[in-house]
């Protein structure tokens, strides 16, 4: 059964760049993690005060979402909605 990890950001106007750059990086790492199957990153409609941007990722399974969390230089899990660049 293939796994999915969603993340919703709301990012400042002035902050997109660097935001875009860290998430457009990861996917070059992840296509190095066993079990990674496709990553998808959008961006949504923007206000004044932010912009939307989803990703998705699409694992083989849980398992090597679980174990990349437990190696410093595999994936690591994104802070949730408000934690993040904003």
């Amino acid at each position: 059964m293939m796994y999915i990890a969603m993340n919703r950001f709301r990012v400042a106007p002035d902050k997109q760049e660097a935001f875009m750059a860290r998430w457009l990086d990861r996917e070059v790492l992840l296509r190095t993690v066993p079990g990674f199957v496709s990553f998808q990153f959008l961006k949504g409609p923007a206000s004044e005060d932010y912009v939307l941007y989803a990703s998705h990722t699409v694992w083989a399974s849980e398992e090597p979402l679980s174990a990349g969390q437990n190696r410093s230089s595999s994936v690591r899990r994104t802070p949730p909605l408000g934690k993040g660049l904003s």
